[in-house]
């Protein structure tokens, strides 16, 4: 017995030899299983952040698991439109905001711009303007909706209602500014950066405000060259130790700052909306969703609200909410986020209440044949612009661009702070089998290559207005002109009674002089067969104006990208960097 009991004991000890022997459990968490060198030695070496652990979700979001989904799969095609043919997509992880972008989350946004660019100086006066929402979007020829027109926005009583009258560019540029707000939080927080260095800017002590991918790029150029924001506690301790400047400032290695937010792309939206993990049983999903709750009806059949709408939005002809004192949605127009229930990822109205944006230009396919992973058309590759003396160029007060839209408004196409874009070229280009050009916008639906002209002429160069597969309107929007003439009094050489002399002379020329009014023409072609184009985009879900049949996640419908309405907001997303799960966990059973 006592023979048996120790030739136990020692079979466990040689098992747990074995074991770890095969799986070779040096720790190489602070040194390099390359080199064996030690990462962080006071003595120099390889600075790594070691202790990172995963990415912490970011104001606002929550965190959506990724997987496998069929994407465009539809109840009802009663519009006939033929755009929603089913396909099997990959999402990868990603976070997404749990409610819509409100109108206190925007009006924070228009007081930053204004007290950072004030619009009464002449460098910045379209910065604020080109990101007011149009609120004339209320109007109705048959309605009244003046309240709205003045009130909707600002007043206090529609704070937590989601944002409308944005269009596609100004969600794509509060998007940016929320990247740049947050992550110079997190600097201050951490001590990279002076206490209250967020609000320099503001307060006018620096033309240039913080931007994040300047900060990476050129942390000297942050700020408009003002290193004093940037040596808060924990970089004036690290200057102590070592007067150089290695270290105090944080690199895309130190895992502090966040990706960027943006509009998600569609087929994430898609992926969110549905919560599909609420039907996952093992490795499968038991049935299918037609709305982003369980069931094919939009009443709830809890005992607390049995009967209630589950989403705002029109259900019938004259009836946007019910008879008094009997609401079935509890609203008319949007309703304030979160007045529903949540899916089972955590988000809020995404049936009902407001469409939204989303990232993707529109086409009637979705092209699966070619990718099925993380599927985006929109991509514009683009590079930081260098200069003579090898830096990137950071745009400042007096060197911002504007844009004329299609409709004329005006927008800043950078704002000061920001590193200046190029589009890439043959030395991104050359000898790459994933891209060939900077814009795939139209990338085999639209470009020459995929039209009855694919054989005449380069696929890069541009295709005749006549013979584009999407023959769209071109209006015509820009700076009014007018004919001015300049008069030159000088002398000419002239032959007279057998000798050269020279004679008065006066030369009129004409020139052409823009004037502050804009002229706006209409596309008067009568052979235009479709309003799609590169500057379209995907908008998903239904809102207070549309019927039952739009809250179906998989529905799309498109609207130009510099326009506006009143039932469509938008919500942001940010990429997951790292594991798949949180918590690097896998769920079972």
């Amino acid at each position: 017995m006592k023979m048996t009991v120790v030739f136990r004991i020692f079979t466990v000890i040689m098992m747990v030899a074995i074991a770890t022997s095969c799986n070779n459990s040096r720790d190489y968490k602070d040194s390099s299983r390359a080199t064996g060198w030690k990462f962080n030695s006071r003595d120099g070496g390889f600075q790594y952040n070691t202790s990172y652990q995963e990415q912490t979700t970011a104001p606002g979001l929550v965190f959506i698991e990724g997987g496998t989904f069929t994407m465009g799969r539809v109840q009802d095609d009663v519009m006939h439109d033929w755009n929603n043919s089913p396909s099997q997509q990959h999402i990868q992880s990603f976070y997404m905001d749990e409610t819509e972008v409100t109108n206190l989350m925007y009006l924070e946004y228009l007081d930053w711009l204004k007290s950072t660019f004030p619009p009464s100086e002449p460098n910045y006066m379209n910065i604020y303007n080109g990101a007011v929402p149009d609120t004339l979007v209320w109007r109705n020829r048959l309605g009244y909706n003046e309240t709205m027109i003045n009130n909707y926005l600002r007043h206090p009583a529609y704070r937590n209602y989601p944002v409308v009258g944005v269009n596609w560019i100004q969600a794509v540029e509060f998007s940016q500014w929320r990247t740049d707000r947050v992550n110079e939080l997190i600097l201050e927080e951490q001590g990279y950066s002076t206490r209250g260095a967020r609000y320099a800017a503001q307060k006018g002590e620096v033309d240039i405000p913080f931007n994040t991918e300047t900060y990476i790029n050129a942390p000297t150029q942050v700020y408009g060259g003002n290193d004093s924001l940037l040596q808060g506690r924990l970089v004036e301790r690290r200057l102590e130790r070592d007067s150089t400047t290695t270290g105090i400032y944080v690199q895309r290695k130190d895992g502090v700052l966040q990706p960027e937010y943006r509009l998600p792309t569609e087929a994430e939206w898609e992926y969110a909306a549905l919560g599909l993990i609420g039907l996952r049983e093992y490795n499968s999903y038991r049935g299918r969703k037609k709305y982003p709750w369980d069931g094919k009806y939009t009443r709830t059949s809890s005992r607390r609200g049995r009967g209630d709408q589950r989403a705002n939005f029109k259900q019938g002809d004259g009836d946007y909410g019910g008879i008094a004192g009997w609401s079935d949605d509890g609203a008319d127009i949007t309703a304030e986020v979160m007045s529903y229930e949540s899916n089972d990822y955590g988000l809020f109205d995404m049936a009902g209440n407001v469409a939204e944006w989303v990232a993707d230009v529109y086409r009637p396919v979705v092209d699966d044949d070619f990718n099925d992973f993380n599927y985006y058309r929109g991509n514009v590759y683009t590079k930081n612009a260098i200069d003579s003396l090898g830096q990137v160029v950071v745009v400042d007060p007096q060197t911002v661009v504007y844009d004329t839209l299609s409709n004329g408004r005006i927008i800043a196409r950078n704002l000061p702070g920001e590193i200046v874009n190029v589009p890439v070229d043959e030395n991104e280009t050359y000898l790459r089998t994933q891209f060939s050009e900077s814009d795939n916008r139209d990338f085999r639906d639209g470009d020459r290559a995929s039209s009855r002209y694919y054989n005449q002429g380069n696929n890069g160069e541009e295709i005749p207005a006549s013979k584009r597969m999407y023959n769209s309107p071109i209006q015509s929007v820009g700076k009014a002109t007018r004919t001015v003439y300049d008069t030159t009094y000088g002398e000419r050489e002239e032959y007279i009674d057998g000798e050269y002399v020279m004679v008065p002379d006066t030369i009129i020329a004409p020139r052409e002089v823009k004037m502050d009014e804009m002229t706006r023409e209409y596309d008067r072609s009568g052979t235009r067969t479709s309003l799609i184009d590169n500057q379209v985009r995907v908008y998903k879900g239904g809102s207070w104006r549309d019927r039952a049949y739009w809250l179906d996640p998989a529905q799309r419908r498109y609207f130009p990208q510099d326009m506006a309405t009143d039932y469509i907001g938008f919500r942001n997303a940010m990429s997951r960097v790292g594991s798949k799960s949180q918590g690097n966990k896998r769920q079972r059973g």
